[in-house]
């Protein structure tokens, strides 16, 4: 496939572009600045907009980490440890994650766990009850959810076979 030459992108336009994608939704500082690179900007007329971005609080780093973890939470019902690692990967930093951590309380944080263990466990096949555990232990990590917080789960719930 042939790849596409882009017309470059003025300063200007570009802050329009990013400053309307921010309005409509939730965006990082990282996402932002891998998609001004991508119209292949100078670096400082990079760092203008992105500078203008964030004064005018279109991009708050803080606000979105709440607001993505609330969203894996009740959508994606992700675990905890998936939510701290994607956000690692979107480069906000570990006290931005700590601090919007703190809004949600471990219930809130494990709310999700025992209905998805519930289903899954209906619908995963395996020759034993050992068996048919462990593959909803390694889906429940998947997800994000701690092994001690897995069992516990577990635990509580009747035994099928």
């Amino acid at each position: 496939m042939e790849r596409v030459e882009r017309k470059p992108v003025s300063e200007k336009t570009a802050y329009q572009r990013m400053a309307r994608l921010c309005s409509m939704k939730e965006c990082c500082s990282f996402d932002i600045r891998q998609k001004l690179l991508r119209m292949q900007l100078a670096d400082n007329a990079v760092n203008n907009i992105m500078s203008l971005l964030l004064k005018q609080k279109y991009i708050d780093d803080s606000r979105y980490t709440r607001s993505f973890i609330s969203d894996k939470l009740r959508f994606s019902k992700w675990g905890k440890t998936k939510i701290v690692f994607t956000l690692r990967q979107k480069q906000i930093s570990q006290e931005t994650i700590d601090q919007a951590l703190e809004a949600f309380s471990d219930e809130v944080l494990l709310q999700s766990l025992k209905p998805l263990l519930e289903k899954k466990l209906k619908s995963v096949k395996g020759k034993s009850g050992y068996e048919k555990r462990t593959k909803v232990i390694r889906f429940a990590l998947g997800r994000g959810f701690s092994m001690p917080d897995i069992l516990e789960c577990l635990g509580k719930m009747p035994e099928e076979n």
